[in-house]
């Protein structure tokens, strides 16, 4: 009985050591994205997106992989948490800063801390918020921010009011369901989505939300990222880490 209780013991430690690992691993996803609509005479565009950091410094490791290589970056709410000092705050802005012009979208847990000071910060360092506004890159390519819908602030309409849907129009949003209001008339090429963590901790493959994947629906492309960081405990099962360095380019 003793031995069992060891092995039990044992098998108990590895499982949370693995799941410690899975939590922190700093793995950047390839995601080449062809899609139709996208400007023909356009270069390929890559975007480094992160979503969810919450606790975890971001690792040099990452910005190294994708540093020469995206043109763009992505945060895709949930910079932080509650709690979160705003030396690490900074420290991670100027880590994605060294890649490329940082594009921000509010999450849920964003909003725990002091927004003006997050905002004075934003404005210091050159990082652009979208909340539920769009602004137009170079040829005809919009990105649309809509603002956490979890928290009720979201206002598609809105973000969505000056978008030609005949442009290449990236929609993001730090919750996927708002994925459940876009029409095929509204013109979204593609989604990019975090807030689900991909159920952070899933047995038999089964977890609270789904595991981050990108799907082709009717009215879009849909991205959800597993996201970076944890929340609550900081452990994985099923559902690692990860970032995405996204490239689009012409079908």
């Amino acid at each position: 009985m003793l031995e069992f209780i060891s092995v039990m013991f044992l098998g108990g430690g590895i499982l949370l050591l693995f799941m410690f690992y899975e939590a922190h691993r700093n793995v950047v996803k390839i995601e080449n994205v062809k899609l139709p609509a996208f400007p023909k005479k356009s270069p390929p565009l890559s975007i480094f997106f992160i979503s969810d950091i919450h606790k975890r410094k971001v690792s040099d490791k990452i910005i190294d992989k994708v540093k020469v290589k995206a043109n763009m970056v992505i945060i895709g709410g949930d910079l932080l948490e509650k709690g979160v000092s705003w030396s690490k705050i900074e420290e991670n802005l100027d880590k994605l800063l060294s890649i490329g012009t940082v594009y921000f979208i509010w999450g849920n847990n964003d909003y725990e801390v002091n927004g003006a000071k997050l905002k004075e910060m934003f404005t210091k360092k050159g990082v652009i918020e979208i909340i539920n506004d769009s602004i137009q890159l170079p040829n005809s390519i919009n990105l649309i921010g809509v603002d956490d819908a979890s928290l009720k602030r979201a206002d598609f309409a809105r973000a969505i009011k000056e978008v030609n849907p005949k442009d290449f129009n990236i929609l993001i949003s730090h919750d996927p369901r708002l994925v459940n209001q876009v029409r095929i008339e509204h013109g979204i090429d593609i989604t990019m989505s975090g807030h689900t963590h991909g159920g952070q901790i899933r047995l038999f493959g089964w977890g609270l939300y789904k595991k981050g994947s990108i799907e082709k629906l009717p009215q879009t492309v849909l991205l959800v990222s597993n996201g970076y960081g944890t929340t609550a405990l900081p452990l994985r099962l099923g559902a690692r880490a990860e970032t995405h360095l996204i490239t689009l380019n012409a079908d």
